[in-house]
């Protein structure tokens, strides 16, 4: 073997004992937090999941080399110490990579430790399997996705962790890679670390996410700080030392600090005021810090100091923001002042007491909530009891305090193109093609959710990726709506069951007006009639359409038909010779037989012809049936010309008489007008408003911007109908109301 060989050799060992050096010092490191947070049974836990992470990992390593399992100690160390979580978090850091859909594997976990353990594991490869590309267009949405997606809220503080170790190691990640996690930094997991009251993370995270998105100004930025520094502390000595001379000389127990304030936040307020560097007055910050001697005292002394400090330097009332009179939301209190200092540079101060500080300092003061950013009560009161557990997590039992309370309300699906959609819980397929669009819903034959493909009434479930199929002859049934979960996809399914109704019920009154024509029958409408109430139907169209699906035999329409129409035309020669025809009468005629009708007039056999449906106040009269009762018609009834060229031997004169009583009739009305938002709302509150008209059924259709309704109503009398149909023509929006039959 070559000396050049030999110094090799000797290198490697070298390297392998510097890594294996690194790897039991961050070890230590971690069981030093470890017997900080936990006992000895957490230290052994530890141990377990080092061993099994240890022997999982042997051999593989980071892109620069390092081994595998100092990336994952890393995160540990960072969970437990700068995330705050316990010793079980920073087991299931160490296991996150381990393969736990290999039986063995979840065997090997299950026995070593509690089930919460792979539970946890299960939820980090879930969220770290979502799909971030697209995440900035709704960040809202998502991140209340990506936090109800999981039981425990462990999972989501480990991949914070997680995340935090990949900017620290750049030099690991590629640009694809970095371009990712700095979108989910950007938008999900700095605004998380900010409402738990993470600060620190937060702020790194947001150094490190300008440093690589916007380098040259985060350069230029950090060199004019760099450069200024050593005047600034000058300055900042110059500026507080008469104001510690005064306190001093007032009593008070109190200490001063100052902070320059991060890259970032001076680039966004560079931006926010449009100025340039030189030209923000408030690059840093003097916090004075009061230690009261009682409680009581506190708001008391905040303003002592106040006073001495705008004794002094003259203050800018504008910039005057009083939290101790009224605290924020989040129980952040201070005073705070802008004041005129040497030189004539305006220099934030913030006066707090002790307690006021220390709540400040750890995170309670949410500039989230006070910028006004928070969107969802439900999702924020649960992050604020996670901040709390945070913060004290001795006072809550460790079964309770990482149980997250999520919303249990909606499930959060992707489309295939990374957007996102919210549906309610329960939600299936086909809700969500129609919540797409109508027409990709009226096609849906199943999807592919997860690449897999599952059939229409597939059950959907949080981060669900969907791919709707879609298939040209497909079209609403009638059982849809049993399984659809939403009112949108229940309102589209029914209303394309009418429509599709009405199409075969016109091929059905083709079908059936052909057969007429080959019977030799001409009084299509008399016999539809017939048909109608022999088989008990509520109107034609559904005789039609029952025809068109073949549920009625066209024998059995013949055989009804033929039935009634034996007798007919032996009748109609009888009545020809005794009574002589007469032209149909109008409402001035004063004939001497006349039909009074009316709630109360008994003993009378008569009835309302559907094709019109008459109510007290039309012109109407009476039409002799073959079956000897009278059927009451409007006279622009569509039937009233025919019946006077036919039979105006069967026409009687009708008047109404008043009763009452006052019943109701039912009638229909057609609505047309502008499909305009919130129009079915207001016709309805027409109808059911002060007229109190009770509504029996409603149907509205949209073509285009235009729509067409049908309403059925009970009405009492033709003044009652006239004053209803004005109000809603009042309705903005409604251009025409017609009476139809």
């Amino acid at each position: 073997m070559s000396q050049n060989d030999l110094l090799q050799q000797e290198q490697l060992k070298k390297q392998m004992t510097d890594k294996d050096k690194l790897v039991r010092e961050k070890l230590g490191e971690l069981f030093e937090w470890t017997d900080v947070k936990g006992d000895i049974d957490s230290h052994l836990q530890i141990q377990k999941a080092f061993d099994m992470a240890f022997k999982a990992y042997d051999g593989k390593k980071m892109p620069d080399g390092s081994p595998l399992i100092l990336h994952h100690l890393d995160i540990a160390v960072i969970a437990m110490k700068e995330v705050n979580l316990g010793p079980t978090s920073a087991v299931c850091a160490l296991l996150h990579s381990m393969d736990i859909k290999d039986p063995q594997v979840r065997k090997e976990i299950l026995k070593n430790f509690d089930r919460n353990v792979l539970d946890i594991i299960e939820g980090f490869k879930k969220i770290s399997a979502l799909q971030t590309e697209r995440v900035s267009f709704q960040s809202d949405t998502f991140r209340n996705m990506f936090l109800s997606l999981v039981d425990d809220i462990r999972v989501v503080l480990i991949r914070m962790a997680h995340r935090l170790h990949d900017v620290r190691t750049p030099e690991l990640l590629t640009r694809k890679q970095k371009r990712k996690f700095f979108n989910e930094i950007k938008y999900i997991y700095i605004p998380i670390a900010h409402r738990l009251g993470l600060y620190r993370i937060k702020s790194e995270m947001e150094n490190d996410l300008m440093r690589f998105e916007q380098p040259d100004i985060y350069r230029t930025i950090t060199d004019k700080i760099q450069a200024t520094k050593s005047k600034r502390e000058v300055y900042i000595n110059d500026f507080i030392q008469p104001i510690e001379h005064e306190l001093h000389a007032a009593g008070f127990d109190f200490e001063i600090k100052w902070r320059t304030k991060s890259v970032p936040s001076i680039w966004a307020k560079m931006k926010r005021q449009n100025v340039e560097f030189e030209q923000i007055y408030d690059i840093f910050a003097v916090r004075i810090i009061i230690n009261s001697k009682s409680p009581k005292k506190e708001k008391e002394d905040c303003w002592m100091v106040y006073s001495i400090v705008t004794n002094i330097y003259q203050p800018n009332p504008k910039r005057l923001r009083d939290w101790i009179s009224t605290p924020k939301a989040s129980g952040y209190e201070s005073l705070h002042t802008t004041v005129m200092g040497p030189n004539k540079k305006w220099v934030e101060v913030q006066i707090r007491t002790v307690r006021m500080d220390e709540v400040a300092e750890k995170g309670q003061a949410a500039h989230w909530a006070y910028k006004g950013l928070m969107k969802s009560k439900v999702m924020d009161d649960w992050l604020l009891q996670v901040r709390d557990v945070l913060e004290h997590p001795e006072s809550i039992g460790s079964e309770y305090a990482y149980q997250s309370q999520k919303t249990k309300e909606y499930v959060f699906i992707f489309t295939p193109m990374g957007d996102l959609k919210r549906l309610p819980a329960g939600a299936t397929v086909l809700d969500f093609a129609y919540d797409i669009h109508t027409n990709i819903g009226n096609q849906c034959s199943g999807a592919r959710v997860n690449n897999k493909l599952v059939p229409i009434r597939y059950v959907l479930k949080n981060g669900d990726k969907v791919e709707v199929v879609t298939t040209k002859n497909q079209k609403p049934k009638s059982d849809w709506v049993s399984f659809v979960n939403t009112a949108k996809a229940r309102n589209h399914i029914k209303r394309q069951l009418k429509e599709e109704k009405y199409k075969e019920a016109e091929a059905g009154k083709e079908l059936l007006l052909r057969k007429f024509k080959n019977w030799k029958l001409k009084s299509s409408d008399d016999l539809i009639n017939v048909l109608v109430k022999h088989f008990k139907m509520d109107s034609a169209v559904d005789l039609y359409y029952l025809l068109a699906i073949d549920k009625i035999d066209l024998a059995l329409i013949k055989s009804i038909l033929n039935d009634f129409l034996k007798e007919e035309p032996e009748e109609a020669e009888t009545e020809a010779e005794e009574k002589p025809p007469k032209p149909l009468p109008k409402q001035e005629d004063k004939a001497e037989d006349i039909l009074y009708i009316g709630n109360h007039v008994k003993n009378i056999n008569y009835r309302f012809a559907k094709c019109c449906n008459p109510i007290p106040g039309d012109s109407v009269f009476g039409f002799i049936t073959t079956l000897g009762s009278i059927s009451i018609h409007r006279r622009n009834c569509p039937n009233a010309k025919r019946l006077d060229e036919r039979y105006p031997y069967r026409i009687v004169e009708v008047k109404w008489i008043g009763s009452e009583d006052k019943p109701f009739y039912r009638i229909n009305l057609k609505i047309n007008g502008s499909d305009e938002l919130g129009i079915v709302e207001a016709v309805t509150k027409a109808i059911t408003g002060d007229l109190r008209v009770n509504m029996r059924t409603i149907n509205f259709i949209t073509k285009g911007k235009k729509f067409e309704g049908r309403v059925s109503l009970m009405i009492r009398n033709h003044e009652h109908l006239d004053q209803l149909i004005h109000k809603i023509k009042m309705v903005q929006g409604i251009e025409k109301v017609t009476r139809i039959k």
